[in-house]
């Protein structure tokens, strides 16, 4: 198989804690999985030109995560996420607003790393509650040659029912929570059945796979053949955060691998249980990739 080719484009945070702070944004959690599966990875978005961006930008380099598309933003600070864990090791969330990710644009670069080295594209919507971060992801949806994966992460309101219609037209793969769901039930009309809702969506949109994660209910996978129902593993739970996103990642890295999606929803659902027992989002220790690794490079 030939190498494949994934880019992310969104937003790099602080996810702040009580008494610490560690990287994230759905985006770059996703694309930094991506890169520990494939040993390469592009990444397109901003940082402000303080601080914390300084921070990133060294911690970044120093691991050898290429930085040449995270564009230093001197007018907007760097995203900052404030993150309370509940009782049941789900996390809260208090977004700050008008970060560097907000006001994404494409250079000259980024144009060219999504037109010549990009086989799947992949966003979140939550980059979108800004207008100008809209319109620069909007302007990539019709590139020729190119699959796209979205993440519908449909938090506080920061969708609209016209940039969701957009996406799933231009989208092959989405990724989905129960919530989520319900809302795109609600929004386009669709059966309150999950499978007659999703056939629908495969068919109205022409989507190739679905991936609905349920948490502790466990992942259900669609293509237009068929479904998987795949349990939530049984592991101690630290916290959830960054769970979805790690799904997201062996569930783009499968897709482009042409896995079958039962072999697509037991990795995925099994790395993401991985990342529940580890303190948020990503791991410190690489040892977590390398089963996955392996099964990557042994069909590849």
């Amino acid at each position: 198989m030939n190498k494949i080719k994934i880019t992310a484009i969104g937003e790099i945070l602080y996810d702040v804690y009580p008494d610490q702070k560690r990287l994230g944004g759905a985006p770059f959690n996703f694309i930094y999985h991506v890169w520990k599966f494939l040993d390469s990875a592009n990444f397109i978005s901003s940082v402000g030109n303080d601080e914390n961006g300084e921070e990133m930008m060294r911690y970044l380099n120093s691991i050898r995560f290429k930085t040449d598309n995270i564009n230093i933003d001197k007018n907007h600070p760097t995203g900052t996420v404030y993150v309370t864990i509940d009782e049941d090791k789900s996390p809260r969330f208090i977004i700050s607003s008008e970060c560097s990710f907000d006001y994404l644009t494409l250079n000259e670069s980024s144009k060219k790393i999504i037109e010549n080295e990009t086989d799947l594209l992949c966003f979140g919507t939550f980059t979108t509650r800004s207008e100008i971060s809209k319109r620069t992801i909007e302007s990539v949806l019709k590139t020729e040659g190119i699959k796209y994966f979205c993440d519908l992460n449909l938090r506080h309101n920061f969708y609209t029912k016209e940039f969701i219609d957009k996406t799933l037209r231009a989208c092959s793969v989405i990724k989905i929570n129960r919530e989520e769901f319900e809302i795109i039930k609600e929004l386009f009309g669709l059966d309150s059945g999950d499978d007659s809702a999703a056939e629908k969506l495969m068919n109205g949109f022409r989507i190739d796979l679905i991936g609905l994660t349920l948490g502790a209910g466990g992942s259900i996978l669609y293509n237009k053949n068929e479904k998987n129902f795949r349990p939530a593993c049984s592991v101690t739970v630290e916290d959830t955060l960054g769970a979805g996103d790690a799904f997201s990642a062996l569930m783009a890295v499968g897709f482009m691998c042409g896995w079958d999606i039962e072999k697509i929803n037991e990795y995925a659902s099994e790395f993401a249980g991985e990342i529940c027992k580890i303190p948020g989002a990503l791991p410190e220790d690489d040892s977590v990739y390398k089963k996955y690794v392996e099964i990557i490079n042994a069909g590849r």
